[in-house]
């Protein structure tokens, strides 16, 4: 079976969301709100920004993805183009 057209659709905002949020991350504002002098734990705000955001950010897709994969596993059927048995 294939996914019904709203399905799609909401799959399809997600990535949309998760692309605009991701730019939204590495732009301007958020970039200077993190750029001070102020360190934790000895590293810069902003290092510790980029090195703790960008990989959540990667697994937050990655975990979306999965679930994706593993809705359209969960509709086929045998002999509907899922694993082989």
């Amino acid at each position: 079976m294939s996914q019904g057209p709203q399905q799609s659709s909401h799959f399809k905002q997600a990535w949309v969301i998760f692309f605009i949020l991701g730019i939204i991350m590495l732009n301007f504002p958020f970039i200077h709100i993190f750029n001070k002098d102020t360190t934790f734990l000895g590293f810069p705000l902003l290092i510790l920004y980029l090195f703790i955001g960008w990989p959540t950010s990667i697994l937050v897709v990655y975990l979306f993805a999965r679930k994706i994969d593993n809705a359209s596993g969960d509709q086929s059927g045998p002999g509907q183009g899922g694993e082989p048995e």
